[in-house]
């Protein structure tokens, strides 16, 4: 079952903390980019989520944001399911292959948009999604305000979102439920000869039973040969007796993403996977015990490294132990070998421990939320070298 949507004054509050942000560091405005599989922007801010069509957000440093569609039927769309009220229609911002309406449309650029929506022409612009903001969009802007400098602002949002408020919790353990009674029925399903899409099924048909909107990527099922690569998609082929078997799942509950990643061998588990799953499990329980409110990221994964290094597996992983997440799967606040912030309570952290030796690839991923006494752990199920 869902919980119910965010009131209004949800996102008046997170615009109020975005403007504060903007202010500090002597940025007019903030304009942000979304699209289906990126939508956490949008989402964050207003509550819309685009598809077919894209979305950007425009936040002034002082005064009213607007949402910004890219069409008619987005419009309309986004009018109904938007907390923002100041809905505007910019054309770049439309799907690819777009129609030309019969209506009439009330279009409008950047041009127009920005020295409106800021009260003047703005000298100092912030740009979120940075690295995926389109081209000719970028252009419109800078027609907008010819003179203005266009500065990369991820991190403005990313610090807005850090620390999550009590109203978030309950939708993000709702999101972490959802995902680990997926990750259950899913393994409690598989059976030699099953094709990895027929499992990957099941975890889907539980997420949507249980109240999941979607899922915040792509989820896999991959086995053998696939295993040691750490990005896949579940395919025709039949899982075996005595391979590993990975299982990459996560669900979407009202705009909050779960995660949780699981190894698994119907019988034996292979000797280089079973060495693998050793060390990882041993880097979780790791992980578990070091993230804490008060410590420093980077010491978090001089430790990790420490640890992976007694197996001689250093090399055999991507980055470190975990990472932040919320609105998208992947939310910044990487525990790496140069973060340099101090986790606090209200974090919320995938601890993400993936190793391959070129063979096998085995990943275990959990979801922890820091609070003033440690940690509370959000999913947990079969934390282990799993023999069917």
């Amino acid at each position: 079952m869902r919980l119910d949507p965010f009131q209004s004054t949800t996102y008046d509050k997170r615009i109020e903390r975005v403007q504060k942000e903007l202010k500090k560091r002597e940025l007019d405005v903030l304009v942000g980019y979304s699209s289906e599989s990126e939508s956490a922007t949008s989402r964050y801010l207003s509550g819309f989520w685009p598809f077919f069509d894209f979305a950007g957000v425009v936040v002034p440093s002082e005064g009213e944001p607007a949402l910004i569609t890219g069409g008619p039927e987005s419009y309309e769309f986004a009018k109904v399911f938007s907390g923002l009220k100041n809905i505007l229609v910019n054309p770049l911002f439309v799907e690819t292959s777009a129609p030309e309406w019969v209506p009439d449309v009330k279009e409008e650029s950047f041009k127009t948009i920005i020295p409106r929506v800021c009260g003047k022409t703005p000298k100092r612009i912030g740009v979120a999604n940075w690295n995926i903001f389109p081209f000719p969009i970028i252009e419109d802007l800078k027609d907008a305000a010819p003179h203005a400098e266009l500065l990369p602002a991820d991190d403005v949002l990313l610090h807005v979102q850090a620390v999550k408020d009590e109203e978030e919790i309950p939708y993000i353990r709702e999101a972490y439920r959802i995902t680990e009674e997926s990750m259950k029925a899913a393994i409690e399903s598989v059976e030699a000869g099953m094709a990895e899409w027929q499992i990957e099924a099941v975890a889907r048909s539980k997420m949507a039973e249980l109240g999941a909107e979607g899922t915040p990527y792509p989820p896999w099922v991959t086995s053998g040969p696939n295993t040691p690569l750490s990005l896949c998609r579940s395919t025709d082929r039949k899982v075996q007796k005595n391979e590993l078997i990975q299982l990459t799942f996560g669900a979407q509950h009202m705009g909050y993403c779960g995660n949780m990643c699981r190894g698994l061998s119907i019988g034996t588990i292979p000797l280089g996977a079973r060495k693998l799953m050793d060390a990882a499990l041993e880097a979780m329980d790791y992980a578990f015990k070091a993230i804490r409110p008060g410590t420093q990221a980077q010491d978090v994964f001089s430790g990790y490294h420490e640890l992976l290094s007694r197996y001689g597996y250093e090399e055999f992983t991507l980055y470190g132990p975990a990472h932040g997440t919320g609105s998208s799967e992947v939310e910044g606040l990487w525990l790496s070998r140069s973060a340099d912030f101090v986790i606090q309570p209200g974090m919320l952290f995938n601890i993400d421990i993936w190793l391959s030796d070129g063979e096998h690839g085995i990943r275990y991923e959990d979801g922890i939320l820091v609070n003033d006494k440690g940690i509370e752990q959000l999913t947990s199920y079969r934390r282990e070298a799993i023999s069917l």
